[in-house]
């Protein structure tokens, strides 16, 4: 042992002004030279000890470390037990048993033959810091090496292998190989036909944001109880009083549904159940007033005079028709229907700056041909298979919007998914061509090298184009994993830029269109926790769960949201999704394009399937005719996106 080491080791483990007893010093050195532990690795594992055992880390006795080593040494044999078990009993798709099958079931090679069934491998030329090398997270240190680079042109069969090998993870069907790309599964206004593409010198697009992005910059959990009920009581008053306004409704008919009383009032609240588990059912179905109307209380609600024309979710502030004689139960006679914010409308002036932006800009105002359409590609994450990090559909997508010349591509994330199995276990490499200190390399170093390649070949192509990038939290690079989330940290990404981070969610207007982007999977949440009537209104769910987003003006209207145990199982070890509660899996409902209370819906479902291709989605909104079109109240002119934008869901 060098002196170096033994002052460190004194440093570490000794107490002040006393060194260490030589039995003690020769126990450690035997630890390190066993195991190949640095000083810092050993004094890491001796705390972790002795905190398993409740013990004074301080207690350092020929004893103590002994009982040590043979901690380390159970452990290591059962992870190799375990290891062994599960490749015996693994499904293998293809008949190529690994080499750590014939090496004793040893599958990283990093015991050495140092327990039973664990031979050494007898070969000099690897030793045993290159095989634990394997383990690291992220094996940065080896992007400097022969590997292979991630453009989706380049292939290696053998990475591919290693990587599904250490993952347990059956191969998927190539990416190159894969169904039907180009084909278009669902069309809305078949009846516009596109032109053909053309190039622009100068970008169409004008964006103008209609959130406060400030708001976004929230601390995580900082928010007190009392802050979050007084908001929950806000939205409670600010629907009583646009339903007094909607509908005529004089200040007295309101009342609270808690209280007894055999006259029949208007009744505001927020649905909830009476139970903190189980889904939302008739018999739990409550009524929740706030604090102004009701003090707060709740009420069960009776529905069976309204004949199951119903549905309802947590959370959704809703309105009613009835009469609480008994005190114990709000029997509703009527579900008033909430009002809807007012449609999209700008002045003709503004109409017509827009158009002429469409034309190209203001050298081009003497052309009488009618504008080219505007061209707005959408794409959902995940990005990549779940068996590679080549982000191929990605790179798919931007040269589809690169040949086609689109003036805009809006992604929301996650971009570099946190539940992807290579991703949560740190198994992959970097491109060859990422040159960085693997001391310094961050996860903005993967973005770096693996996203933005894709993005800047494209605005490399496509000068005029607008990126918009919306994250998700499950999004590794971001710094803020609750949703509402603020913008990802554009510093060391490498982006053009044309490229443009924007808060999830976020309402923006593109030109004289009014955009709402959420990465958040809020459909498939409402159908999972929705309560149905036997005769909905709505029969069509994608119509329902839309309309109710659309109807309470709030891009997450579920309260409390869903259980994290109820959502689909994902890649990671425990199959659960990670981030906060309000984190969903993929866009589980599927692709698709509607039109509900005159808003264009779209979900363009996700790019990447878990073992294959997805979809994504190309809008052509063609330009307003302002002499067909009638000006309305305070001498504004109605958007109707839904009328001239051909929407078509493509397969990547």
């Amino acid at each position: 042992m060098a002196e170096a080491d033994l002052d460190e080791l004194n440093e570490l483990f000794g107490m002040p002004n006393k060194e260490l007893e030589p039995d003690v010093v020769s126990e450690l050195q035997s630890i390190m030279r066993i195991h190949s532990l640095s000083a810092q690795d050993l004094y890491f594992k001796w705390e972790s000890y002795s905190i398993k055992m409740d013990m004074d880390g301080n207690s350092l006795s020929l004893e103590t470390l002994r009982a040590l080593k043979q901690d380390i040494q159970d452990a290591l044999e059962r992870s190799n037990r375990t290891h062994h078990a599960h490749i015996k009993t693994e499904k293998r798709s293809a008949g190529t048993p690994r080499t750590a099958i014939k090496n004793g079931g040893d599958v990283y090679g990093m015991l050495e033959g140092m327990v039973p069934n664990t031979p050494a491998t007898g070969k000099l030329g690897k030793s045993a810091s290159k095989r634990r090398h394997q383990l690291e997270t992220p094996s940065m240190a080896r992007v400097k090496g022969n590997i292979p680079s991630s453009s989706p042109d380049f292939k290696s069969p053998m990475r591919l292998e290693n990587q599904l090998d250490s993952m347990n993870a059956i191969p998927t069907a190539s990416f190159n190989d894969r169904a039907r790309p180009g084909e278009v599964t669902e069309v809305l206004n078949d009846h516009l036909k596109p032109p053909e593409p053309m190039a622009y010198a100068e970008p169409r697009i004008k964006l103008t944001a209609t959130s406060d992005l400030k708001k976004l910059g929230y601390k995580t959990l900082a928010m007190k109880t009392s802050e979050a009920s007084e908001i929950l009581d806000d939205r409670i008053d600010e629907f009583v009083g646009y339903l007094r306004d909607y509908q005529s409704i004089d200040e007295n008919e309101f009342g609270s549904a808690a209280s007894q009383s055999t006259t029949e009032i208007v009744a505001v609240g927020r649905i909830a159940s009476d139970s903190s588990e189980g889904k939302l059912n008739e018999a739990s179905l409550i009524l929740e007033t706030s604090r102004r109307t009701g003090g707060g209380k709740r009420i069960h609600l009776n529905l069976q005079q309204v004949g199951g024309r119903y549905h309802f979710f947590p959370g959704q502030i809703a309105a009613f028709r009835g009469i609480n004689s008994s005190g114990n139960e709000f029997s509703v006679n009527e579900v008033l229907e909430m009002p809807l914010l007012p449609s999209a409308a700008s002045t003709p002036e503004a109409l017509e700056a827009h158009l002429e932006r469409l034309r190209g800009g203001p050298e081009a105002m003497d052309s009488d041909d009618e504008p080219a359409p505007l061209n707005v590609m959408f794409g959902s994450g995940p990005y990549t298979a779940d068996d590679n990090l080549d982000f191929e559909p990605l790179h798919a997508l931007c040269s589809q919007a690169a040949d086609t010349h689109a003036d805009a591509l809006v992604l929301t994330g996650p971009f570099i998914d946190v539940d992807h199995p290579l991703i949560a276990t740190g198994d992959f490499d970097l491109p060859e061509e990422a040159s960085v200190d693997p001391d310094t390399a961050t996860m903005s170093t993967v973005f770096k090298y693996m996203i933005s390649p894709a993005l800047n070949r494209l605005v490399a192509l496509n000068s005029s184009i607008t990126i918009l990038l919306v994250p998700s939290v499950r999004d590794v690079i971001a710094k803020h994993v609750s949703w509402p989330q603020d913008l990802l940290p554009r510093k060391d990404l490498g982006l053009h830029k044309n490229a443009r981070i924007i808060g999830n969610p976020m309402t923006l207007a593109m030109n004289e269109m009014v955009l709402g982007i959420s990465s958040q999977d809020i459909l498939w949440d409402l159908s999972h926790e929705e309560l149905v009537g036997g005769q909905p209104a709505d029969p069509s769910i994608a119509s329902r769960t839309s309309k109710y987003v659309i109807e309470q003006r709030h891009y997450f209207p579920i309260f409390p949201p869903v259980d994290r145990q109820k959502l689909l199982k994902v890649g990671t070890a425990d199959g659960l999704p990670t981030g906060a509660m309000l984190d969903t899996s993929y866009l589980k409902l599927g692709e698709m394009v509607n039109v509900v209370e005159s808003v264009l819906v779209i979900n363009p479902g996700y790019l990447s399937k878990r073992r294959g291709a997805g979809t994504y989605a190309r809008m052509t909104l063609f330009p307003l005719k302002l002499e067909d079109e009638e000006v309305g109240n305070e001498g504004r002119i109605g958007h109707q996106v839904f009328k001239r934008a051909r929407v078509e869901i493509t397969r990547i």
